[in-house]
């Protein structure tokens, strides 16, 4: 199986803005310093990060923000390779790796008295006493293409279905969102309720190489698969991310995503500052605003996500009638490692 290939590195522009109106708008401790901080975050949020983020951060704390988008375990690399002196200020990855950073003593907590938004997140969106919290939450099911499946794609077996045969591109598992094509390869092959099946993974790997022969290529870069998909190249794209797919279906990008009925699974994106990290107030102003009621509403109406703030009515809601599944992260993290190369090698024969 060959693998498609993705960018090891983004660097997205920097803001800029208007002086003067930053300073009007940053908090009187943030007055005397505009500054630039560096947020590593996924590279398919690249959209909303520029469009949306960057803009009102200049504007909000005075800040000039330069962001890497990339995977969550190249972000977990970067905290480590740099722990001694780092450069980045803020992390934007997903739970099992920030497992990981919480184990590899990347993150330093955040508190309510630096970032008071804290206070009106759901409970279950802050993590180990505050070393990270979620500031909004996807869901993924399969991403399809309309024009090709106009009736869309009812469960996670179709990507199993003969008809399929190279109309199929699924994540890595360096991904975390490759983790739902293992999960609901688990589900099948066992019979089993999400929750004891999870933890079927010779069961899972036995599944998955039976889809061998339906994919086109395994991706590390979801930018390079959707494209395919929108072009109709494949007609499914499993494990995507409501905050990529259906923003692009508003578009009138001929795609959208199923939530078959095995089950769609929860997707929460955290937020956490670098240990040590440089710009320590501005770095806490950031994820205060993240965190707050206008960047909450904004991102998830553009990224069609369920907000972490409870003040907030937008985004989007969450498919009726299917279950949703949120996995053992600390299982994940635990083995994530294995796995990958398992699943290398798997891909590779």
């Amino acid at each position: 199986m060959i693998q498609t290939t993705g960018f090891s590195r983004r660097r997205f522009l920097r803001t800029t803005g208007a002086a003067a109106a930053a300073s009007f708008a940053a908090p009187a401790l943030l007055r005397a310093q505009t500054s630039e901080i560096v947020i590593g975050c996924a590279g398919s949020h690249s959209a909303w990060m520029e469009e949306i983020v960057a803009p009102h951060m200049k504007s909000a704390i005075g800040a000039d923000i330069l962001f890497e988008g990339t995977k969550s375990s190249v972000n977990l690399e970067k905290m480590a390779s740099n722990k001694d002196k780092p450069y980045l200020s803020v992390v934007q990855m997903d739970d099992p790796v920030m497992i990981q950073a919480v184990e590899a003593d990347l993150l330093a907590p955040i508190t309510p008295e630096a970032v008071p938004n804290m206070a009106d997140l759901r409970p279950d969106a802050v993590h180990m006493e505050g070393m990270w919290c979620n500031y909004v939450q996807p869901w993924a099911g399969i991403a399809y293409n309309s024009d090709f499946l106009p009736e869309g794609v009812p469960a996670w077996e179709a990507l199993w279905a003969p008809e399929s045969k190279g109309q199929v591109i699924i994540p890595s598992l360096q991904n975390t969102e490759g983790a739902w094509t293992l999960f609901a390869a688990a589900m099948l092959a066992t019979g089993k309720p999400f929750s004891e099946a999870q933890y079927e993974i010779d069961a899972a790997f036995a599944k998955l190489e039976a889809l061998k022969p339906n994919l086109l290529s395994v991706y590390s870069t979801m930018s390079q698969a959707f494209n395919l998909l929108e072009q109709g190249e494949i007609t499914m794209l499993a494990g995507n991310f409501s905050s990529y797919t259906l923003p692009r279906k508003a578009e009138g990008v001929p795609v959208d995503l199923a939530a078959p009925k095995e089950g769609i699974f929860a997707m929460p994106s955290g937020i956490c500052l670098v240990k040590g990290g440089p710009n320590p107030e501005l770095a806490q102003a950031y994820v205060n605003e993240m965190l707050g009621p206008d960047m909450q509403a904004a991102v998830a109406d553009f990224a069609a996500s369920v907000p972490a703030n409870t003040t907030v009515k937008a985004g989007a809601a969450i498919p009726d009638g299917v279950e949703i599944h949120s996995p053992d992260w600390a299982f994940v993290a635990a083995n994530r490692r294995a796995w990958i190369d398992r699943f290398d090698k798997l891909m590779a024969l």
